[in-house]
């Protein structure tokens, strides 16, 4: 999967989790939890649901280290198989 299609997943579920949403307007920098208004339970899911569209498990370790879209893309993309 490259870098498109993993922004495509992470707009999908993050769309799913705030629907009045448009993930597509993120910039690559911007912090997608205060920019979205997603609270703790809401990123706690976004990391379940990235777990099972894309079979990455994101420690809760990590969870804070991963804010932006670009984070996100560049953590997951060292880790997929």
């Amino acid at each position: 999967m490259n870098e498109d299609e993993t922004k495509q997943v992470i707009f999908k579920i993050l769309k799913r989790i705030a629907p009045e949403s448009d993930p597509s307007a993120l910039g690559s920098d911007e912090n997608i939890r205060k920019t979205l208004d997603i609270d703790s339970f809401d990123a706690l899911n976004f990391f379940i649901h990235i777990d099972e569209e894309l079979g990455v498990t994101v420690p809760e370790a990590d969870y804070g280290k991963l804010n932006t879209l670009s984070e996100i893309i560049r953590y997951l993309s060292c880790r997929k198989g």
